[in-house]
Order: C-alpha cells, then structure tokens, then sequence
C-alpha cells in the first residue's frame, strides 16, 4: 500500500479544536489558509470526549471537527485514542495500568500508561477503533489513519509474564531449548516449567537498571517480547479498521532512533512509516542535522526506502526539556527541507494552537495562546507552507538513490549496553551515529537498513557495533564482499549469537574479516591510544578511545593502522582483508571522528560515491529520484554565515526558478536550500 497521494508534500499537523469553543475555530481556519495548511491530524488524546462511560460514545464534537476540516478543503488524518486512556477505564480495570521495572503497580496518570496485555484495555481499544472506522471510514476527508501515539516502555505485571511465558514457548518450544539458549546452567537458572520464568526486573535479574541484567539473554528476550506485545496493540487495533475500511492506510507516529522498541519489528504492519523529529537540544547545528538525517534515513530504511511522513516537529520549542531554546530564524525551514530531502512526503506539526494548560502549554506551536499572525513563527511557518506549494507533485515518491549501507540492528543496541565487561562507556547510538556522521559529511547518499535488507543495491556496507550475529547474517555479508562489495565492521562485531551467548571457536566474520580478536582492552573515558593510518600513501595519527581489540591478521590481511602505545603498539588497529572481488574492513578501535572519516571517504571513494561538496563543510547535498526518473538534488547550507562555492550540481531551482550551472560560483546565505530538478 502506497501513501496517500496530495497535490504536494503535506503540510500541517496535531489539531486539538475540542479544547477550545467553537469562534477560536474560526480564527484558526483563517491563519490555516494564511499558512496554506494541507492536512490536520485530529482525535489523537480524544478518548475521554468520544467516549465518556464505558458504555457510552459521543462523537458529537468529532464530527464537527471533521466536517470543519472537510468544510475548509482540507484533509484528516484520523487517530485512534489509545494513546492515553481516560480516568474511567483505569478505575474500573486496575490491571490496565502498568507494573514498572521495580515492580510498582501505577495508578491512573499521565499517557502511555497502559499494560499491553491487559485484555479490557485491548478490548475497549479495539471496540473504539472499530467505532471509528465505522463512522468515517469512508469519510472523504480521511487520507490516513493514526493508531495510538509513540508506543513505547514497558510492563512486569502478571499478565505480561504469562505473555512472556506463551511468547518464549513459541520460540523455543521446549525448555531444554530455552535452557540452552539462556546458558541457564549459569547461577543455578535451569528451569524445570515454564511457570518458573518470570520477567527480567529490579526484582529478578536486574541490579542496577535496565541495562544492568545479571541474564543479557532473558533481558534481550523480554525486550524482543514487550516490542512484540506493544506492536499487537497497534495490529489489533488496524485490524478493526480494516474491518469497516479495507484500503485509507494505517500507520502511527514512531520516534526515530528510539531504543525500547524495535521499528524493525513493527515495518511489515505498517502501511507507511511516519515519525516525531524532536532532535536532542542542539549542541552543535551540523551535529543535529547529520543525526536527522540520519534518522530520516532509518526511518525511510524500514519499508525499503519507501518515503515517510513526518508526524510531528515544533515550529519553534519544544516543552519537555530542562532549557528549551527556539528554533532560530531559518532554522525551521532548513529542518524541513532536509526532511524533505531524505524522503519525507509531509511533514507536520506538534502543535497547531498551543493548549491553555498542562505540560505542553508552552510547547511550540503554529498559532501561540493569542492566535496572532503576525509573529515571527507564524510568518515563518506560513512563507514554509507556500513553498512547499510551489514544488507541486514533483518531489512526491521520490526514492533515495543509495549505494551504501549503514546496518542499523536493535538486538546489538540492546546487547552491547546490557552486556558485563569490557566497556559500559561505549554507546551504540553515538558509535553508529559517528560513522553515519563521516559519510554525511562526504554528502554521501545513505541508507539505514536492518540486516535482514537485500544488499544486492549497495557497493558498500558499513556495520558499526554489530555484536549480535543472527541467521545467514555472516553468509551473506560474506557474498556481499565476494561480489565487489566493500564492507566495514568494528570492534565488537559479530562476536555473540541471538541468544547473546558467545561464539565457541572462531566467530563467524573473522574468516571475512581476516583477524581474530586475541585481547580486548578498555580504556576510561578521555584516555587514547594514538593509531597511525597509512592510506593513498598518505599517513595520519588520530587518537582511539575506550576500546582497543588486539588482532592476529591472517596472512595476506593488510594492516592499515597500527596502535602507537601501550604493551600493543605497532600491532594492527585498521585491517583490510581482499575477498573475492571486494574487500572487508574492520575497525578494531573507537577512532575519533577524522580517523573515521578518513577510513570510510577511502572506502567510498573507492567505489566512485564521494559526493558532491564533500569538502564544503555545512553544506549538505542530498538526492532523490522522482518516480518518472527526474533527479532532484537538494542543497542544504547549515553555517551561520554566507558562504561561496563552487557548484557541483545543477538544475532549475524549484522555490526560485533560478538555473544553477555546475561550476559556477554559489553564494549561499546561512540556511539557504536549493532544491534542484535536473
């Protein structure tokens, strides 16, 4: 199933009108044409006001939110509740409220409270689902369906331990199985009936917090489980959709790299992936933007490139954080666009109209408390909107035209910051995110996959902290590389099954990689190892911190780097061992970021996928390939000031109608965007 189709990318977002009386509707309809809104996403928190009682529904007030928005010419991407339940449910269901980590049973407050197993709450979830699909389903306003909102964390209640219990029989099916895959002769954990197995918690396994599991194979298992239970919410619930509306498609809001919930799982059961870009308070403007886009590009990676929704952005703060700094002028527009160039077809906000109270009262939002149209935001936003008009249907459906591969795996996320020993400071996210960051840097066209994806499109692999090796991972890397392909992996890598459990023998990528891992040594924070890289002729020395894998190459593995300290200097840092047609590489250490660039532009370079401006620093080049063939490339400039380059692209500018030769000189203001059709 295809996204819904529009006149150009989609733009609006979250719209709560039940919070305020019927004249504001009006004034908000009226700066909606002024921004030129497309679609508003209605009905998301609505579960108290659609249904009051148990045993009651009023849709009075939705149905004139949808006629308004329909009224207006607009469009409605209509949500199910679920994603905070009302007062009256967890009152007469006690066990639809969570148990936490420590074993502490919640009562009734703020949103993603529910226990995934509780049958009311799955029940009455799914009956208002149902409700819905009902009444609008063939509504001529509702483009999409949004199930709940942010799925995420966890619960260690009874019933999710006999859920537990079910989902582990169907894994293992038998406890010798279990046993095995758990190492359970471990401890004295062998267990006798399944009715032994209890939840992985502060009560259990866990000693210091979630990442602290006396059992990694029990905890990772638990993880793999609640992703399994959250996401047969979101299928029940499209489901009895599907029973009153069988083609408006379904997705819900993910959270880009969001570690409790494991996105892979949930792409086959969404119809199209959308998700919340809220980036971490920005430290550092092209730190921020190359970790959005390389979100983008997970997300788009989940459904096989297919393009995305953004559900939600801010226009200006957000409000969950200890300091909330607006977004400076430009700086939204820039965001959007670069969204726009990794493969969004619509992106929209949180919130339209920013609410009277509680949490998000101060959270950006089109329209601040007085409604006014005439701030800086509401310009912004609105000069946005007719921009984003005049691209008309070019841009939508257009794929990203990647050639490397970044290997993004939640099973290794979860493994190496749960796993004992070795070094609790390295980070998975940071350590994926520096190697994204260097092949963004070289504006190289990125994609995000899991390991399960078809290389078959890729000249490169990068597999930063793949710890966890599954099913025919190592077989078909080995293929990729056989083939021509170049493929990088790092310390860590491959060095335990699913079960976490550690390879007896040669681990299965040594072979590829032509090393073995003799000794693994941890440094604290702060403390290098310089590493000396000899490539092209040319050598660098750059600092390695945290981990230093000491390797035994085989004969005929090239040594790239070497370590300049320590009982282990000279000893090989950087392999490349030829295979077939291409090449593997392993990373053994945590190079800092120029020895990490310096490695994978080399790479890269090699196979003719340096990208355009790769020296220009802040300016970020993207592209897209529109279904009839027409390339687009976009031209992002993240400095603070102007800035004048040599161009090495070229098209007809879609927000200006300039020409743009390859070759002549550009003089980019700070946040300028091109977006060029060639």
């Amino acid at each position: 199933m295809t996204l819904p189709a529009g006149d150009h990318v989609r733009y609006g977002g979250d719209y709560n009108p039940e919070q305020w009386p019927a004249p504001v509707w009006d004034e908000d309809h009226a700066a909606f044409d002024l921004a030129h809104v497309t679609t508003l996403t209605v009905g998301v928190f609505a579960w108290a006001h659609t249904q009051p009682a148990e045993d009651r529904y009023d849709f009075t007030r939705l149905d004139a939110i949808v006629e308004r928005v329909h009224a207006e010419g607009r469009q409605v991407v209509l949500a199910t509740p679920s994603g905070a339940m009302p007062p009256w449910l967890a009152r007469a269901y006690p066990d639809a409220c969570r148990v936490d980590l420590e074993g502490r049973r919640h009562v009734y407050g703020q949103r993603h409270n529910h226990c995934p197993s509780s049958p009311a709450f799955r029940r009455l979830s799914v009956a208002m689902a149902a409700r819905l699909a009902e009444r609008y389903g063939d509504h001529p306003a509702v483009v999409a369906w949004h199930v709940g909102n942010e799925y995420g964390g966890a619960c260690y209640c009874d019933l999710c331990a006999a859920g537990f219990r079910e989902w582990l029989r169907a894994r293992y099916g038998t406890l010798e199985r279990l046993n095995d895959a758990w190492n359970a002769l471990f401890w004295s954990h062998v267990f006798g009936d399944w009715e032994e197995v209890v939840p992985p918690s502060m009560l259990s396994e866990h000693w210091r917090g979630p990442n602290h599991t006396a059992f990694q194979g029990i905890t990772l298992d638990y993880r793999r489980y609640m992703s399994d239970r959250l996401r047969e919410g979101f299928v029940a619930e499209k489901a009895a959709i599907r029973e009153h509306d069988a083609t408006t498609p379904v997705t819900t809001n993910l959270m880009g790299f969001y570690q409790p919930v494991d996105y892979h799982r949930w792409a086959d059961d969404l119809d199209f992936v959308s998700w919340d870009n809220y980036p971490p308070l920005p430290d550092d403007p092209l730190r921020t933007a190359a970790r959005m886009a390389a979100t983008h590009a997970a997300m788009r990676g989940l459904k096989g490139g297919q393009p995305f929704w953004v559900m939600e952005q801010t226009p200006s703060i957000t409000a969950s954080r200890d300091v909330n700094p607006v977004k400076r002028p430009g700086v939204l527009a820039l965001w959007t666009w670069q969204s726009v160039a990794h493969g969004a077809d619509a992106t929209l906000y949180f919130q339209m109209r920013q609410s009277r109270g509680a949490c998000e009262k101060y959270h950006g939002a089109l329209l601040d408390h007085s409604g006014r149209t005439d701030t800086r935001v509401f310009r912004e936003a609105a000069d946005l909107g007719a921009a984003l008009a005049t691209t008309g249907s070019t841009l939508l459906g257009a794929r990203t035209p990647a050639r490397v591969a970044l290997l993004l795996d939640w099973d290794s996320w979860w493994a190496v910051e749960m796993t004992d020993g070795y070094n609790r400071h390295v980070s998975y996210l940071q350590t994926l995110l520096a190697h994204h960051r260097a092949l963004w840097d070289a504006n190289v066209d990125v994609d995000v996959v899991p390991v399960t994806a078809d290389l078959a499109a890729y000249d490169v692999v990068v597999a930063p902290l793949l710890h966890v090796l599954k099913g025919d991972v190592a077989q078909r890397l080995t293929a990729f590389v056989e083939r021509g392909g170049s493929l990088v992996t790092t310390f860590y890598g491959g060095r335990v099954d699913a079960s976490t459990n550690a390879f007896l023998g040669s681990p299965p990528l040594d072979a590829l990689v032509g090393a073995r891992v003799e000794e693994t040594d941890s440094g604290v924070p702060g403390a290098a190892n310089p590493v000396t890289l000899t490539l092209d002729g040319v050598t660098t020395t750059h600092d390695a911190t945290l981990v230093f894998e000491l390797l035994v190459p085989e004969d005929g593995t090239e040594v790239v780097g070497t370590y300049g300290a320590d009982f282990y200097a000279g000893r090989a840092a950087v392999t490349r061992a030829r295979r077939g047609a291409g090449s593997a590489w392993h990373v053994a250490t945590g190079l800092d970021d120029a020895g990490l660039a310096r490695v994978l532009r080399h790479v890269v370079a090699g196979h003719g996928l340096l990208g355009p401006h790769a020296d220009d620093e802040g300016v970020e080049v993207a592209h897209r390939v529109a279904p009839d063939g027409t390339r687009l490339a976009f031209v992002l400039h993240h400095g603070d000031a102007p800035r004048t380059v040599t161009s090495q692209v070229a098209g007809v500018d879609l927000l200006t109608g300039r020409t743009v030769a390859a070759g002549e000189q550009l003089v980019l203001p700070p946040r300028q965007v091109l977006v060029l059709r060639g």
